[in-house]
């Protein structure tokens, strides 16, 4: 595996990649789980080069956020690369990314500010920024998502479009662990308790999911229903649950189609996020749809 710390090393390896066929991407802040690598293992299979950067994006954090505390391994991360086969590594320093004077930045509009954006201010800008920043400078045929991060796949997918970005978005179910807690670089730092707890969240998904398939259609009542599951868990501080439409995240009056039941939740000092895409009618595949820009 190819590890590369530079912007120009990676234009170089990229190209050379490009000239022997298709290249796939999957852009992480590190410390990998197997929900990365099931990515990784996606992009190698639908192409015939695969680039995964590791990357701590500081834009993208506000004032007391966890940047600081964000888990960081990059010894291991190139590790577990390698096991999975991984083409080349792209693991750049700030100032590779952000060089002096660097002042532009991706204005997301109002669907960067709904959920999560509600609490965390210019998050999605940050996010936005540094992932048509890689693109530009990988240009792959195909970059990887996990819907976990529904709302980033979606603004994701909006972006490349108005962009006019020739790259496809492609998103991959949520890999979670055996009792349903949606793998994620913070779960690291939940305690025994919090984490005891955690699975609350996709229970209350589960929850929603059954509601809807025996005919419940009012979000109200599967939100009350919901709420009243997760305070069984009193150390599960919830921030946010919506139930939206997935392809603008604005609440919906009816469970109709396809619909997106997303939240986000506090343990402690971590904060967790989830979603299940609830499909009804012919449709059921449950993810999101994927698509060129």
């Amino acid at each position: 595996m190819l590890t590369v710390r530079t912007v120009r090393q990676m234009r170089r390896a990229a190209a050379r990649m490009r000239a022997r066929g298709t290249v796939g991407f999957v852009p992480t802040m590190g410390y990998l789980h197997e929900g990365h690598l099931e990515l990784v293992r996606h992009a190698r299979a639908r192409c015939d080069s695969s680039v995964v950067s590791i990357f701590v994006n500081p834009i993208q954090f506000g004032p007391g956020e966890d940047l600081d505390r964000y888990p960081r391994d990059i010894a291991r991360d190139l590790r577990l690369l390698r096991a999975v086969g991984a083409g080349c590594a792209f693991a750049p320093r700030i100032g590779e990314m952000y060089p002096p004077g660097f002042a532009t930045r991706v204005d997301t509009g109002e669907l960067g500010r709904r959920l999560c954006g509600r609490f965390r201010p210019g998050h999605f800008n940050g996010v936005a920024t540094v992932v048509v920043r890689l693109l530009s400078i990988v240009r792959p045929d195909v970059a990887v998502f996990g819907q976990k991060d529904a709302q980033q796949a979606v603004i994701i997918r909006r972006v490349v479009r108005d962009l006019g970005l020739d790259t496809e978005v492609d998103v991959q179910p949520t890999v979670r662990e055996p009792d349903g807690l949606a793998m994620s670089s913070r779960n690291v730092r939940l305690s025994a308790d919090e984490r005891r707890a955690a699975p609350v969240l996709y229970r209350s998904l589960e929850l929603a999911r059954d509601l809807v398939s025996r005919g419940e259609d009012r979000p109200a009542a599967i939100r009350a229903r919901m709420r009243r599951l997760i305070r069984t868990e009193p150390l599960v501080r919830l921030q946010y649950l919506a139930i939206v439409a997935p392809g603008d995240l604005r609440p919906v009056r009816r469970i109709a189609g396809e619909t997106l039941v997303a939240l986000a939740a506090f343990l402690g000092q971590t904060r967790l996020i989830d979603n299940v895409l609830l499909c009804t009618g012919r449709n059921a595949a449950g993810r999101l749809d994927t698509g060129r820009g």
